[in-house]
């Protein structure tokens, strides 16, 4: 299954407060909006994906516990970014002092902020253009560091503030310094030993 995107126009847009309600009302729906006010309706994560989010929510929910420097968020949370997107990235982490400066009302609903830092990762239904123009929409909204994890192709693109994407082919773990000072994530878990022969959605059989 991919991604379904629903343009709302010229029926109507849903408001903040509507699109809110909306989720809430369809928990077992994972909806995100984009700038543009279209409503885009995310399959649900198979058991490899899912898996491979564990790990890495884990791993940066006991690096964030030990360091006490800000909070992490896993991929059920829905940010707006200032471009008035809501997102949902498979996992965040935001700065105490920056999360502690939203008011009680913006903590229980959609965080009005871009986070720190966030993990997308793709799965094997995943559109690559989808994701890369997901990542470069956290980075012009303010996100500091994000890496795109690839499983399928063994890469990883790393995002951060003002800088070109770097490219890594087959990295055996990922260093979040400066932003995240000391949390490097273990990737012996996450990419495959050998790239998966099975063919993809749009994408040719190599043989």
């Amino acid at each position: 299954m991919t991604a379904f995107t629903i343009a709302l126009d010229p029926i109507g847009s849903l408001t903040d407060e509507a699109f809110y309600q909306l989720c809430q009302r369809n928990p077992d729906l994972k909806l995100e909006r984009s700038a543009q006010g279209e409503l885009i309706i995310m399959p649900p994560t198979g058991g490899e994906s899912g898996r491979r989010n564990a790990d890495i929510t884990i791993d940066l929910g006991l690096w964030n516990r030990e360091t006490q420097l800000g909070y992490t968020f896993d991929s059920s949370t829905c940010f707006k970014l200032p471009n008035g997107a809501e997102r949902s990235p498979d996992a965040a982490w935001i700065a105490t002092a920056r999360w502690q400066a939203l008011s009680d009302d913006d903590r229980r609903q959609f965080p009005p902020l871009a986070p720190d830092f966030v993990i997308e990762l793709r799965s094997a239904t995943d559109s690559l253009p989808r994701l890369r123009a997901k990542m470069e929409e956290y980075q012009t909204n303010g996100v500091r560091l994000g890496w795109l994890i690839n499983p399928q192709d063994r890469q990883v693109e790393v995002y951060r503030s003002g800088k070109p994407v770097t490219l890594l082919d087959n990295p055996p773990a990922l260093s979040g310094d400066p932003v995240l000072p000391g949390f490097n994530l273990d990737l012996r878990r996450i990419l495959p030993a050998t790239l998966d022969p099975t063919p993809r959605p749009g994408v040719p059989d190599p043989a």
